[in-house]
């Protein structure tokens, strides 16, 4: 069997377009076409192999009969675990094993075509930039595109909250950068312990450095962020923070 057909690509962009045109086969198997592959996977039959070839489509057959093969072969004997496990994890693992296969027939070529550190870096970034077929199998691809477009639609925010030392120097009321008031007291070789020691004061939890922080100006306990529903986008348009404790006793009083 000739898997990758006639055709040879020589440069990066047609070594990308040869994986792009396998990697679309492999996921209609697993997806839109997942009953078919199904079926095809018999277990009573012998090893079979899963492949993508650059026309976009797939096909479930036994492994090239030559001897070192044209190309990189897919993972042997994808047929033998369908019975024998829940059918997501089972496509998901021939999904991982698709991945595999799609990288080392690309960088076969990349090596039998003489490609240098450029070329390999760049057709590797090409790559990349396309979800992996487990990703899409499982929907991790979706959850990421979502993700992504929070992340853009909130990158004041999230500037904001990585910039945590200039907001401690700028507001003074809710950096979780409590180094610098232990250095003030003299104690940067207690750093670690003194942050342990810092409780929050709606849930009693220790301090955490990977975690935003807010002190209130009245009673200066400090607070998780999450626990008062602060932001470090909102904090930055507070100019005294009251916790809700002594917000209610305003209001009582």
């Amino acid at each position: 069997m000739d898997v990758g057909g006639q055709y040879n690509p020589r440069t990066v962009e047609e070594v990308f377009r040869d994986f792009k045109g396998r990697r679309a086969g492999m996921i209609k198997a697993l997806t839109t076409d997942v009953e078919d592959f199904h079926q095809r996977c018999d277990p009573e039959k012998e090893n079979l192999c899963l492949y993508g070839y650059p026309s976009e489509q797939w096909e479930v057959t036994l492994p090239a009969e030559e001897v070192p093969p044209e190309l990189p072969e897919p993972a042997l004997g994808i047929n033998f675990a369908r019975d024998g496990m829940q059918e997501k994890e089972w496509l998901s693992l021939v999904a991982v094993h698709s991945d595999a296969w799609l990288l080392a027939v690309a960088f076969y070529f990349g090596a039998r075509f003489g490609f240098d550190k450029a070329d390999r870096k760049r057709l590797f970034n090409m790559i990349n930039e396309l979800p992996t077929i487990f990703e899409v199998v499982t929907g991790a691809a979706k959850k990421q595109v979502k993700e992504k477009s929070s992340v853009s639609n909130h990158s004041g925010s999230k500037s904001k909250s990585n910039s945590k030392s200039r907001v401690s120097e700028t507001q003074g009321r809710y950096s979780k950068q409590l180094q610098q008031k232990e250095e003030d007291d003299g104690l940067d070789e207690e750093e670690d312990d003194e942050h342990g020691d810092t409780l929050c004061g709606a849930c009693g939890e220790h301090y955490a450095a990977d975690e935003f922080w807010i002190c209130c100006d009245i009673c200066e306990v400090w607070f998780h962020g999450k626990c008062v529903k602060i932001t470090p986008a909102r904090a930055q348009h507070i100019k005294q923070y009251k916790c809700p404790s002594c917000s209610n006793k305003r209001v009582m009083q």
